[in-house]
């Protein structure tokens, strides 16, 4: 058997980076990460002050400098939450941090059965983390616990043990990781052992630990500068988020379209997996880089309520705040003559593309399915195997329940972060939404006014022009007498046409040649 093939693909613009995770070419996953401080993602530590403390809840409400007061629960705060608190209180700009760090005793551990009320006040300052991000209404949720997570090792500040995966099942390879990790852990921390540091050599972990330890203790001087609501650090990008989780030997190639971005995951990646360097690509070709490898198309057809599936069957995807709905159609496909076949058939391809949907939209909560109804026990016990088995590939923690007698499908699986929505229907830039637009036989003119005015009044003589394909095949056409051949004549300048699925059919954007969007 052929194995998987594993692509990530990187696009970088200047408002955001978007991930695509494709295997076998088939988009799996689609990650955004926006730019901006004020962007909240799991992971990020930050200076928060308690706002209010609820007995009731026993729990809090915490500022993180978020319009939505983050929430965290006692069972929260974690064991060594006086430790942190310590720190906190004692780290000035004046003070030594790394001194005070080492001398803070661990003990004694917060009681699992105790009141939030006797541990918290408002206006305190408090060290936390994001284990969930703001999901509609509701703020981020919060851990008090501070881990960072890398390839190998989770280090957690304030912590004296080293745990280990439950996957690696050599005894004597537990052995040797939980020595080699207490000997080269400092004083006050403690570490998970991740799957991946199986049969991993000492210096991969050694330089992984550091790099761990180096990140917390920057954000030191920070936390010490002034008492103030404040971002202690991120969690790295998504892109080497994703790479961290996913990275594995069949993993064959990323493509990032931004040097700084190539530089960046091949730094992360000489120090997580150093063999694996030569995978990382800087692609530098003139189409976008989501268009080159079909991402863009796949996108159009997996984001609309209605997603089509095999020979004629489709689904249909309905989300609300409490639970997602999905209704399962046979369509136009032809109808084989045993009809209970033919529904088992089709459910199948459906529990395919749905678990390729749950990742891809990043679906959380509750999950209702509406299989096409099936008489045949054996088939109802069969598709719920499989669809156990299609989400075992799945990092979100889920849980699937055997099909109703209604043949209704239900499954939890993890929310940290708001159900990805794209939008696959846009109103019409060139009639907002009236149904009217200019001739296109006038499309020529308006770009060549546009044209006109910034080669001779802004003296912009080199110029990308950015089209939908329809609209560059119109431009083009004919050897000699192309509108582009007529402009670049008449006017003396460069042109380098682009073709960009994205856009909507008359739409077009001129560039200078840094990149910049001409206004």
């Amino acid at each position: 058997m052929d194995t998987e093939e594993k692509d990530l693909i990187v696009d970088v613009s200047s408002t955001e980076v978007r991930i695509a995770l494709q295997e076998n070419h088939r988009l799996i996953e689609l990650n955004k990460e926006s730019g901006g401080e004020h962007q909240i993602t799991v992971g990020d530590a930050y200076l928060g002050k308690v706002k209010k403390v609820m007995p009731a809840l026993n729990a809090a409400f915490v500022d993180i400098g978020d319009e939505k007061e983050a929430f965290i629960h006692y069972l929260d705060l974690g064991l060594y939450f006086n430790a942190f608190d310590e720190f906190v209180r004692r780290t000035n700009p004046n003070a030594d941090a790394a001194g005070i760090y080492s001398h803070i005793k661990l003990g004694p551990i917060l009681e699992k059965e105790g009141r939030i009320e006797k541990v918290l006040t408002p206006g305190q300052m408090i060290l936390v983390q994001i284990v969930k991000e703001p999901i509609s209404t509701k703020g981020s949720r919060l851990t008090a616990e501070i881990s960072l997570a890398g390839r190998n090792i989770v280090l957690l500040p304030f912590a004296q043990k080293v745990s280990i995966s439950q996957k690696i099942s050599s005894k004597e390879e537990k052995r040797r990781l939980e020595t080699l990790v207490s000997s080269i852990l400092p004083k006050n921390y403690g570490a998970i052992i991740r799957t991946a540091a199986e049969g991993k050599n000492a210096a991969v972990l050694v330089a992984e630990v550091n790099s761990l330890i180096a990140k917390w203790e920057d954000s030191w001087a920070l936390l010490s500068k002034s008492k103030e609501v404040k971002k202690l650090f991120s969690e790295y990008s998504k892109t080497t988020t994703i790479l961290r989780d996913l990275l594995n030997d069949s993993f064959s190639n990323i493509y990032v379209n931004n040097e700084r971005e190539y530089e960046e995951i091949r730094r992360y990646i000489s120090i997580i997996s150093p063999d694996q360097e030569k995978i990382v690509k800087l692609y530098d070709g003139k189409e976008p880089i989501f268009d080159h490898f079909d991402v863009t198309r796949q996108i159009k057809s997996s984001f609309g309520k209605v997603v089509p599936i095999k020979q004629g069957a489709y689904l249909v995807i309905e989300s609300t705040e409490a639970l997602n709905v999905v209704d399962v159609n046979s369509g136009i496909r032809a109808k084989t003559k045993d009809q209970e076949d033919n529904s088992f058939e089709v459910n199948k391809y459906a529990a395919e593309e749905l678990a390729r949907q749950f990742r891809l939209r990043d679906m959380g909560g509750i999950i209702i399915i509406d299989f096409i109804d099936m008489e045949n026990l054996e088939h109802r016990n069969e598709l719920y195997k499989y669809m156990v088995e299609l989400m075992q590939s799945d990092r979100a923690k889920h849980n699937v329940l055997p099909l109703t007698k209604f043949g209704l499908m239900q499954i939890t699986r993890q929310r940290v972060r708001p159900v990805t929505e794209i939008n696959t229907t846009e109103q019409c830039p060139m009639c907002h939404g009236t149904g009217k637009i200019a001739s296109s036989l006038l499309i020529d003119e308006q770009i060549e006014r546009k044209l006109a005015f910034y080669v001779n009044e802004n003296g912009i003589k080199s110029l990308t022009l950015k089209v939908n394909p329809i609209l560059g095949a119109y431009l083009t056409r004919g050897l000699f007498s192309s509108f582009i051949g007529k402009w670049k004549r008449k006017y003396k300048c460069k042109i380098n046409l682009v073709e960009v699925s994205d856009f909507t059919v008359l739409q077009n954007e001129f560039y200078n040649e840094k990149g910049d969007l001409l206004q």
